[in-house]
C-alpha cells in the first residue's frame, strides 16, 4: 500500500511540465497524487468488505453512469457556456452519475431475485450435489415450507413435473378430502416459492417407462445426483436400497422432540381410554403419543404421571406411564393419616431439631 501512494504522487509529479519558479505546480501535483491515492486505498477496504455479486452490481453500475454523464456532457458542451463552467459541470456529473450508478447496481442486486442466472455464481456440479427433490406427499404436509423459511435446505428445490400432474389430479379429486389435500400442497408449493432463500425450479424431466411416482422419483435422484425429500416411510426405505439418499421429515421431527428420561414426572391431560386394561392415552403438544396406566377413571382430567419408559419407533416416539391405583393411594393416605396421630399424641410439632431430640 506504501509502495502504491509512493508510485502515485510521483508519477503525478512527473507528468506536470512545465514547473514554475515558486514551485507552487509541484506542490498541487503532490497534493492531488496522494489524495488521489488515499481515495483509491480507501475503496479497495470497502470494496473488500462486499460480496462478489454486490461488487459485480457495482462495477457494471458505475460504467453506465460514467457512459450516461459522457452523454449528458455532450449535451451540455454545445451550450454556450464559459469553458470554467463547462468544466467544472462535466466533473460534477460525472461523479453524480457514477454514484448514483454504483447505488442502483447494489440496490439492484440485493433486490433481484436470481433464479435464472444463478449458474453464473455457482457451476452446474455444486448445484447438483445439494439439490433437493420434494415428494408429493411431503408438499401435501406442509412442515417443510417452515423449514424452507429457517434456512436449513441449501441448494435447489426441485419439484418433477410428474409430481405436479399427481398434485393437480388429486386437486380435481371428486372426493373432498383429498381434493382439499391437493389444493393445500399447491398453495404450500406456492408458498415455498415466495421465500426469498429458496430457489425452486420446476423439471420437465419424465420416465415414460417406469409408472410409479416414487420409482420415478427415485430415478431422478440418480440422475442429478440429488436427495429425496419426504415423509412416505416406504420410499424412504426404497431409495435407500437403491443407493439414493433421502431426507424425512418425520425423522427430522422425532429428533427435535424433547428427551424424556425413565423416573421423570409430566403433567398430562387424559384424553381416552388405552388399548390395554386400565389405561388412559394422551397426548404432548407436539403430538407424542402417552399411555399411562391406572389412568383410565381420570380420563378427561389433567394428572401427573411418572415416566417408566420410552420407545422409539420409525413412526414416532411412545411415552410410557403409571399412575398410582386406589390401592397406592388409600395406603399413602393411611400412613399420612398414622403420621399425623403420632405427633398429635406427642404434641405440637418442634421447632427445631433439638427440641424433638428432647422431646423422643
Amino acid at each position: 500500500m506504501r509502495a502504491f501512494l509512493l508510485v502515485v504522487v510521483l508519477l503525478s509529479v512527473f507528468f506536470v511540465h512545465p514547473f514554475r519558479e515558486d514551485g507552487s505546480e509541484l506542490a498541487v501535483s503532490l497534493v492531488s497524487g496522494a489524495v488521489f491515492a488515499i481515495l483509491v486505498v480507501l475503496a479497495e477496504f470497502w470494496f473488500r468488505r462486499l460480496e462478489a455479486k454486490l461488487m459485480l452490481g457495482a462495477a457494471i453500475g458505475a460504467l453506465f453512469g460514467a457512459i450516461g454523464a459522457n452523454m449528458i456532457s455532450l449535451v451540455i458542451a454545445r451550450m454556450s457556456l464559459s469553458s470554467h463552467t463547462t468544466s467544472v459541470s462535466h466533473i460534477l456529473i460525472l461523479i453524480a452519475m457514477i454514484y448514483l450508478g454504483v447505488f442502483c447496481g447494489i440496490y439492484g442486486v440485493n433486490n433481484i431475485k436470481w433464479t435464472a442466472a444463478s449458474g453464473l455464481f455457482s457451476s452446474e456440479d455444486s448445484i447438483r450435489k445439494t439439490s433437493k427433490i420434494l415428494d408429493t406427499s411431503v408438499i401435501i404436509d406442509g412442515r417443510v415450507a417452515d423449514i424452507c423459511k429457517t434456512g436449513f435446505l441449501e441448494g435447489a428445490l426441485i419439484v418433477p413435473h410428474f409430481v405436479l400432474r399427481e398434485l393437480q389430479q388429486i386437486a380435481d379429486s371428486a372426493d373432498s378430502a383429498k381434493r382439499n389435500r391437493g389444493r393445500r400442497g399447491l398453495d404450500v408449493l406456492e408458498k415455498i416459492k415466495s421465500t426469498q432463500c429458496v430457489m425452486v425450479q420446476i423439471v420437465e424431466k419424465d420416465y415414460p417407462d417406469v409408472k410409479e411416482v416414487d420409482l420415478k422419483l427415485i430415478e431422478l435422484a440418480k440422475e442429478i445426483n440429488g436427495k429425496i425429500v419426504t415423509n412416505d416411510f416406504n420410499l424412504n426405505k426404497v431409495a435407500q436400497l437403491r443407493g439414493v439418499d433421502a431426507l424425512n421429515i418425520n425423522e427430522l421431527a422425532n429428533s427435535l422432540k424433547p428427551v424424556v428420561l425413565p423416573g421423570e414426572t409430566m403433567r398430562v391431560f387424559i384424553l381416552k381410554e388405552g388399548k390395554e386394561y386400565n389405561q388412559g392415552v394422551a397426548y404432548l403438544d407436539d403430538g407424542t403419543m402417552v399411555v399411562v396406566d391406572n389412568a383410565r377413571r381420570m380420563i378427561g382430567k389433567t394428572i401427573i404421571t411418572q415416566v417408566t419408559s420410552v420407545l422409539q419407533t420409525t413412526a414416532g416416539k411412545m411415552i410410557f406411564g403409571r399412575f398410582p391405583d386406589e390401592s397406592e393411594n388409600q395406603n399413602s393416605s393411611s400412613q399420612n393419616s398414622r403420621t399425623d396421630r403420632r405427633y398429635e399424641r406427642r404434641g405440637p410439632a418442634p421447632d427445631s431439631v433439638e427440641e424433638e431430640i428432647e422431646q423422643a
